[in-house]
Parts: structure tokens; C-alpha cells; sequence
């Protein structure tokens, strides 16, 4: 019992979230190199000539050098076992950032120090509040010039309504950039270029009262340096550890993903201001990880096609308490029956590696059949429970999706229904019809692209995409409607989802309110049930 809870002791499961570009992905390289994963650092962005980031595996990423899907990453550092969640930055997939978040204990916000808040951070930010988990803020790109260090902090506490607490504070940024001051040890940590962090660079420490500290700012730096942090013990709030687990206080540290400036500083007080694996709501109560020894899991996310030349999917869950073995039985719930799971593994972006024991926290890919839905629960537990779900976002734009060429019927379906499966996009038919009109509903434009693109490089099945004017989605919650009888607008479409139930698709909100009102006792949602 105490070499399972040291090993839950050990595990940090984080997510990385941020606005596109503001480098994310290489920050998520330099803590693998940190953690001796990877050798050498490879080029984040999607060039044919360049290396491609670690955590950007499909095709699609590489080619437009953003990440589309959350990549799980886990090494050890410090004595620590890290699982990393990279999340998608840009907001068209901000589905799945939400999904990841629900299995991650803590998130990393990444800031452009020249941009400050931008509003892809925003809309992810109100899913870690509403989680209540702890933030930590990396303010990076500081060899590049940035704002004046009060606006991007007084930005975030306004933008996001969250308390900041610098543990460092720079020092000039872009040409002038020396480094940053360590408001604890009262130390610089001055800054040398080190080849753009291809390898780990050395980072040189001296106090701020020495010689070699006065030597190594200018005599204007070393002024200002001290006037501001003279206003930063009086204005600033307090580090508050117990503030910061609630997620009402965020740590401040500032740096240089690209050139490996303050990522390792960065990662040591992350790990000691971070907690193990934290307990979990079920259906029947807290599932504590510490004091819970059955296995038990989530599925969060689900991946087709990670494995080109085997066409297989993937599911990825968070254990939440117990020890995992590989080929082990559980239940599934959802399922109401016993399942093995085979296959399992932990990724380093397009690398796997067979896994044969995991622990509470740990992140595991397994093997799914057809047989998991987002959301699910597993457990060796004799109480059978489910933990809370996953909810699913509303779409917002919706197209009328056809396959080119009719000789090619079954790939399409399989290859459609897959990718929706995966939780990415909704499909739904036509009221009166079965599978012969597909519309395709996703929270952002940028699904449609990501659909096509795999489904003529995954499927080999070429579509026709016809945009559809409709903006809102309602399930009917009623169970007797009778759908011919209801008294729709010109504006209002009947559809229905891949379960049968009913849906209405709207132009224009007020249809919704009129809907309601000519049929009384209409109930609609916006969220539709798993």
C-alpha cells in the first residue's frame, strides 16, 4: 500500500493552454528536454524543410504548424512522473481544450509577452475557473519585446479576474533582456542566449547586491529593477498557497520558451506548488486516489487513425484511483458489461510505448473496438459508479456533407461516423430520411477543413460541402413530441441525431423563443444528452 500511494504521490497531470503562437508547443519540448525525453528541440512550425514539434502528430498540424488535437505526454523529472496535456490553442477547437481539462489537475497559461491576453485565453481561462483549478501563468517570448511587465499583470487580473503573484520579474525584454530576479532567493538569473534552446542552457545565478550583478545589467536596469520591485512588495498580492489550489491566485513567472530562459525555474516551483491527483466526483460521492485502491478511469478524448498503416482508435482516460495492469479486466459501465483492456500505452506525441502498470493520475491510451463513448467510466470496483460527464458543446456552424463519388457509400459512413465519434464534430440527418443527407455540426469553421483533409488522406473519399445558414441547435427534451404536429418559423429545420432524437436547427435566435411559445410545452436544450 505505501509503494502505490508514493507512486500517486509522484504524478503531476497538467494541461498547457494558450492562444496560437504564443509558444505553447516549444515550451511543452523544453520541459521533454528537461526531463531528458528528447535529445534536441525540433522546429514548431509546419515547414516541409524543418523538424516538426514533438506533440503535433497529424498530418494536418504539420502542414499548418498549429496543434488540432490534444497530444499526452508523460517523463520524469525530479523525482516526479509528469503527464503534460497540450491542448489545442486555436479557438476553433476549443471543444476539445475543455474535454482535456477535465482531466488535468492543473493548467499552465501561456502568455505572449507582447500581447498580453488574447481572447482564445480568455474563453479557456472561464473552463479552468469553472473547474476551479489551479493556474499558473508563464509570460514567455521576453527576448522579443514586451509590455511594460504592471500592464500584462494588471491585463490578466482584469481580463481574467484572478489575483497574480510574480515569483520572478524580468529584467528588459527583447535586446535588452537580462534576465529575471528571483523575488524569494532575492537572486538574478541572468540570461545568454543559448542557440535558441536547441540544448539545455546554463543559467547563471548572482546576488542582487554583487559586484557581478551590477556588471552584468546597465546601471538604468539596475534602477528601474529596484524601483519596481519596491512597488511589487507593496502592490502585488502575497504568494498564498492554499489561494492558488482554490484557483483564485496565479503564480508569475516570465521567460524564454525559444531560447530556454526560465523553463526549467518555471517547472521547479510548478512541481512543488502542485498537488497529486486530486479526488474526483462520482455518482456516489469523492473517489479519493489516496485512500481508493480499485482501478478506476474516465475516457476523455478518442483518437481513429493514430497508426496509419493499422487504422485503429484510441481511447485516452485518466485513471482516477487504483493501479493499472496491462490486459486487466474491468467494468464498463456505460457498457454494463466486462471489457479487457489491450493495447495499452502512453504516447510521446506519434511514439508509443506499451504501458504495463499506471497509476492514479497517469493518462493511458487503450485499444477501443467501437465499444467507448467520451465520458465513460471503468472500474474494477464491486460498487459500480460513474463519474460525473463530460457535457457537449453546442455547434455552430453546420454543412450539408456528400461523398463525391457514390461507388464509395461505406467508406464515407465509416469514416464520417468514426470522426464524429471522436467527439470533434456532430452529425445529424434529415427528419424524414436515414443516412443519405449527413449535416455536420462544429463549434468552429476550422472543423469543416480538418474533415475533409482526413477524410480524403484517412478514408480516401473526396466530399461536396454545402454551407447550411443555421446558428443554433435545441434537443427536444419531451419524449411523446409528435415532430410532424409541431408549429415551426420559415427559419427553423428538423433534424434528428444518430439516436433518433429530435433536434431543431434555427437562422436566427428569436425563432427560438417564437417555437416555444406557438407550441406550449416545448422543452428545449442546448446541450444534448450522452
Amino acid at each position: 500500500m505505501e509503494d502505490f500511494i508514493s507512486e500517486i504521490k509522484k504524478r503531476r497531470t497538467f494541461a498547457i493552454i494558450s492562444h496560437p503562437d504564443a509558444g505553447k508547443t516549444t515550451l511543452t519540448e523544453k520541459f521533454l528536454l528537461y526531463g531528458g525525453a528528447i535529445a534536441q528541440a525540433g522546429s514548431v512550425k509546419g515547414k516541409a524543410t524543418a523538424r516538426h514539434a514533438v506533440s503535433d502528430w497529424m498530418e494536418i498540424e504539420k502542414e499548418r504548424g498549429i496543434s488540432v488535437t490534444s497530444s499526452v505526454l508523460q517523463f520524469q523529472y525530479g523525482g516526479y512522473c509528469i503527464n503534460i496535456l497540450d491542448t489545442p490553442g486555436h479557438q476553433d477547437f476549443s471543444e476539445d481544450t475543455y474535454r482535456t481539462l477535465m482531466a488535468a489537475d492543473s493548467a499552465v497559461m501561456v502568455i505572449d509577452g507582447s500581447k498580453g491576453v488574447e481572447a482564445q485565453t480568455r474563453k479557456l481561462f472561464k473552463v479552468c475557473v469553472m473547474r476551479h483549478i489551479p493556474i499558473f501563468t508563464f509570460i514567455n517570448k521576453m527576448d522579443r519585446e514586451a509590455m511594460d511587465t504592471f500592464d500584462l499583470l494588471d491585463d490578466i487580473e482584469k481580463e481574467l479576474g484572478i489575483a497574480t503573484c510574480p515569483i520572478n520579474w524580468p529584467i528588459g525584454s527583447g535586446k535588452e533582456f537580462r534576465g529575471v530576479y528571483d523575488r524569494n532567493t532575492k537572486e538574478l538569473e541572468l540570461f545568454y542566449d543559448t542557440r535558441k534552446g536547441t540544448v539545455m542552457g546554463e543559467v547563471k545565478k548572482v546576488p542582487i547586491r554583487s559586484e557581478e550583478a551590477t556588471q552584468s545589467v546597465t546601471s538604468e536596469q539596475y534602477e528601474k529593477l529596484e524601483e519596481e520591485i519596491e512597488l511589487l512588495d507593496g502592490a502585488s498580492a502575497e504568494f498564498d498557497q492554499e489561494l492558488v489550489s482554490q484557483g483564485k491566485l496565479s503564480p508569475v513567472f516570465f521567460g524564454s520558451a525559444l531560447t530556454n530562459f526560465g523553463v526549467e525555474t518555471f517547472l521547479e516551483h510548478f512541481l512543488k506548488m502542485t498537488t497529486p491527483p486530486l479526488p474526483r466526483m462520482s455518482d456516489k460521492g469523492e473517489i479519493d486516489p489516496m485512500k481508493e485502491t480499485d482501478f478506476s478511469a474516465f475516457v476523455f478524448k478518442i483518437q481513429a487513425n493514430m497508426n496509419k498503416a493499422h487504422r485503429d482508435r484510441i481511447a485516452f482516460m485518466r485513471i482516477c484511483s487504483g493501479e493499472f495492469q496491462a490486459g486487466m479486466d474491468v467494468f464498463h459501465v456505460q457498457g454494463g458489461k466486462k471489457v479487457r483492456l489491450s493495447q495499452p500505452q502512453q504516447l510521446m506525441a506519434s511514439e508509443r510505448k506499451m504501458v504495463e502498470t499506471a497509476y492514479g493520475g497517469d493518462i493511458i491510451g487503450v485499444f477501443d473496438p467501437g465499444i467507448f463513448s467520451i465520458g465513460d467510466t471503468l472500474t474494477t470496483s464491486p460498487e459500480k459508479f460513474a463519474y460525473e460527464g463530460i457535457p457537449t458543446f453546442a455547434p455552430e456552424h453546420f454543412a450539408r456533407v456528400r461523398q463525391v463519388d457514390t461507388m464509395k457509400r461505406k467508406q464515407f459512413i465509416k469514416g464520417i461516423s468514426q470522426i464524429a465519434q471522436e467527439g470533434a464534430i456532430q452529425i445529424f440527418q434529415e427528419f424524414n430520411t436515414g443516412m443519405e443527407e449527413i449535416i455536420v455540426g462544429v463549434v468552429g469553421v476550422l472543423q469543416f477543413d480538418v474533415l475533409k483533409y482526413r477524410l480524403e488522406n484517412e478514408y480516401r473519399v473526396d466530399i461536396r460541402m454545402d454551407t447550411l445558414p443555421y446558428e443554433h441547435i435545441r434537443w427536444i427534451e419531451n419524449e411523446d413530441i409528435d415532430m410532424d404536429r409541431l408549429t415551426g418559423t420559415s427559419d427553423m429545420k428538423k433534424i434528428k441525431d444518430l439516436k433518433d432524437r429530435p433536434l431543431l436547427l434555427f437562422v436566427n435566435d428569436w425563432s427560438i423563443r417564437l417555437v416555444q411559445e406557438r407550441n406550449p410545452g416545448l422543452i428545449l436544450s442546448e446541450f444534448g444528452r450522452s
